[in-house]
């Protein structure tokens, strides 16, 4: 298995070890003391985090401290019928890109990838090495191994619909990778998504792509959009099972009290992606 490494894995690398200091030091580290438990020199440090995410190591660190989700649900909560009524629907402009998404039958899907076609390959991205599924009609996965293993992730990924063929091609997906991550200079074309879900998986993916991204919801929240509201621990498991990571942004999900709540590929990942969004949308 080829996974490829670079720029964007070293950026994430980076981060997570900055996470770690960050809970060891309770948020209190200066530039310096940060940048010299990363080896490096503070204008480097400053550099590196600037250019990736936009704002000053300092700032960002306010982002990745443990008490930041429940700041997001204070200043950046979001209903979801809000964000409706604003068209940010499964037709709108959700995540910062265009996409369009259709869902699998529950017939189709019974019969767990039976005569489906997934194409898949290992990208960069922002929070590690990233592996990406699609069938003629979309993306269908996204998975992420910098907190497991790349066989981990890949058998993750393939166990959701066993019966499919899987054939490696990642030239094939590249353009809608480079839209997902924010690396294309031209989106003329929405990205597809391919939903390959239960019934009310489906529903539940449906409401969190109408999450403005630098915003949050919680769990419950999502069980009132979908129309049954006491079913939130039926929610969590199927933001948990979303197969399509990042895009259908499930990282955007927390729990009541503001606490992170669980998160399929890592919590280290979805801090660094909650924080990535807010930083952006700052910057």
């Amino acid at each position: 298995m080829n996974m490829r490494t670079g720029e964007e894995g070293y950026h994430y690398g980076v981060m997570r070890r900055a996470i770690e200091l960050i809970d060891q030091g309770e948020g209190n580290l200066s530039l310096e003391q940060l940048a010299g438990q990363m080896n490096m020199s503070p204008a480097h440090f400053q550099r590196l985090f600037s250019r990736w995410v936009g704002v000053s190591p300092k700032k960002y660190q306010q982002y990745l401290t443990l008490g930041h989700a429940k700041a997001l649900l204070q200043e950046h909560f979001t209903t979801l019928e809000a964000a409706h009524s604003v068209g940010l629907s499964g037709t709108g402009r959700l995540h910062d890109l265009f996409v369009r998404w259709e869902a699998m039958s529950p017939g189709e899907y019974a019969r767990q990838g039976q005569g489906l076609i997934v194409y898949w390959g290992w990208f960069e991205s922002p929070f590690g090495p990233a592996l990406v599924m699609g069938t003629d009609k979309g993306v269908c996965g996204v998975g992420f191994a910098a907190e497991t293993t790349a066989e981990a992730t890949m058998e993750d990924l393939l166990s959701r619909w066993p019966k499919a063929e899987y054939i490696e091609d990642p030239m094939r997906l590249r353009p809608w990778v480079l839209n997902i991550f924010n690396a294309a200079s031209d989106r003329l074309e929405p990205t597809p998504l391919y939903l390959i879900g239960a019934p009310l998986q489906i529903k539940v993916w449906e409401a969190l792509l109408r999450i403005p991204s630098g915003q949050v919801t919680t769990y419950s929240e999502i069980a009132e959009a979908i129309g049954n509201p006491r079913a939130v621990r039926a929610v969590g498991t199927a933001v948990g099972r979303n197969p399509i990571s990042w895009i259908i942004p499930c990282h955007r999900a927390l729990r009541k009290s503001g606490g992170l709540g669980g998160y399929h590929w890592g919590l280290p990942v979805k801090r660094a992606m909650l924080a990535f969004e807010a930083a952006r949308a700052e910057a």
